[in-house]
């Protein structure tokens, strides 16, 4: 890959370390139904997605939650949403440090602003604020109303920051964001299951 002028990473899975499987887990535990409320790398259920681009907010997407579980206590409710999210490996954090001196990087992520304040709780405000600023602009799918793997998610970086599609690379480890990317241009980088960022190479198209 030649003549790229910007990386754009995705967060959970590629730079931020998170396991689906303990929210399904606790889902289940607290009594949510399995088929209604979906949850994975892969495909999520409705609600999650109205989360995600801002349609609905955080006190309304917990009580949605509270009415269908055996769980009447929110706090209970929102830490099975939050146990998805388990660490930043400060390796990565260097990486984009290293990458970021030779070309601009975008964070684009569909998140929501529970996991968003649990992340900030994690790692801590001066952590969390050195990382955000890593990247020319970061892009979250609550704040921007569009969501990955809607295509209109990654026009907006092009867009925004005059970028052309072939000279800018996606890094993901969903396939459907990926597939998405690819449509408009994108060059892509797929992260496979138990690959880390820090096996890529990134010099040859530094």
């Amino acid at each position: 890959m030649k003549n790229i002028k910007a990386i754009i990473f995705d967060l959970g899975g590629v730079i931020y370390n998170i396991n689906y499987q303990n929210t399904i887990d606790k889902f289940i535990s607290i009594g949510l139904d399995k088929k209604k409320y979906i949850y994975s790398q892969e495909y999520q259920s409705e609600i999650f997605n109205q989360l995600e681009i801002g349609a609905i907010n955080s006190e309304d997407f917990l009580l949605n939650l509270k009415k269908n579980s055996t769980s009447k206590s929110i706090s209970k409710i929102k830490n099975a949403w939050n146990c998805m999210l388990l660490d930043l490996p400060k390796e990565r954090v260097k990486l984009l440090k290293t990458i970021k001196n030779k070309i601009p990087l975008f964070l684009l992520s569909n998140t929501n602003t529970i996991h968003i304040t649990e992340i900030k709780n994690k790692i801590g405000k001066k952590r969390y604020t050195d990382f955000y600023n890593i990247f020319n602009k970061v892009y979250f799918s609550h704040e921007i109303k569009k969501r990955k793997p809607d295509v209109d998610a990654f026009k907006l970086i092009l867009e925004e920051n005059n970028l052309a599609a072939k000279n800018v690379i996606f890094i993901d480890d969903s396939i459907q964001h990926i597939n998405a990317a690819k449509t408009i241009g994108i060059n892509t980088i797929f992260l496979e299951k138990n690959q880390d960022v820090m096996s890529l190479s990134f010099d040859k198209f530094l």
